[in-house]
């Protein structure tokens, strides 16, 4: 029960990192509030709470300021206080390619959701944050965001190294303040944010050579590397790129077996 008595905001909390993230936290003892603009939310609130857990689900739309705001506001009316943000929610556009390809909207959305959605987490975050005396924020950054992918996506790639950037500031503003701020850094996932433009054999095996595991991380790996991060036993980390990626950021060239 590494997070007993703690409350943990999640949001994008309805699939793929942030629902396996929620389930975890929630069976280690935490309240959990799901934030998501998708009302599937709901389901995984009642995953939870059907199994002994204690959740509440929040629509929230991440790149509009009243929304996260509200989302705060819900999480410590509801359970008291806030000790973890997850900033996890982001998207990936089909349409995302690159700078003479990438039309502005795509840029502007991807932007909003991925870069900003995490800047005003913590606008309202971090003053939940210190009322609780400190906590632990979590944002959701990618391997993208140190190398850059061999398939164009511009606009991804650039937001996740503006989540990165804003983590290191922020780690280094609220050291002294007990609140921690770090950045998981995932690999290729067999999630659905990723499988759905991956969808062929021949376009899954293209990914795979270039990591040395030869397989694609699961989204529950994904939330144990967050528990982590979120937990007492990370205490002395912040300001991280935490990277889990089957070894993607180490290669140069990956033999085959």
């Amino acid at each position: 029960m590494r997070l007993k008595n703690k409350t943990a905001l999640i949001t994008g909390g309805s699939s793929g990192i942030g629902k396996a993230a929620a389930l975890l936290f929630a069976k280690e003892g935490a309240n959990v509030v799901v934030a998501d603009i998708n009302n599937n939310g709901d389901a995984t609130v009642t995953e939870i709470n059907s199994n002994g857990g204690n959740a509440s689900f929040i629509k929230t739309d991440v790149s509009k300021s009243a929304d996260c705001q509200n989302m705060v506001g819900f999480t410590e009316s509801t359970y008291g206080k806030l000790d973890i943000l997850f900033n996890n929610a982001g998207i990936m556009h089909s349409e995302d390619a690159d700078a003479i390809e990438t039309e502005e909207n795509i840029w502007d959305l991807t932007m909003n959701i991925n870069a900003k959605g995490v800047y005003l987490g913590c606008k309202f975050g971090i003053p939940a944050l210190r009322r609780a005396g400190g906590g632990s924020i979590i944002n959701t950054a990618s391997f993208v965001a140190l190398m850059g992918a061999a398939t164009p996506q511009l606009a991804y790639t650039s937001s996740k190294g503006a989540v990165l950037a804003l983590t290191r500031e922020l780690a280094v503003i609220h050291a002294r303040e007990g609140i921690r701020v770090n950045a998981l850094c995932p690999g290729p996932l067999r999630t659905e944010l990723l499988m759905k433009f991956l969808n062929t054999e021949e376009k899954k095996e293209r990914r795979l050579v270039h990591i040395p595991m030869g397989r694609f991380g699961e989204a529950e790996e994904m939330a144990k590397a967050a528990l982590f991060l979120a937990s007492d036993d990370s205490s002395y980390m912040t300001g991280t790129e935490f990277l889990v990626d089957g070894g993607i950021t180490a290669a140069y060239v990956t033999p085959l077996s």
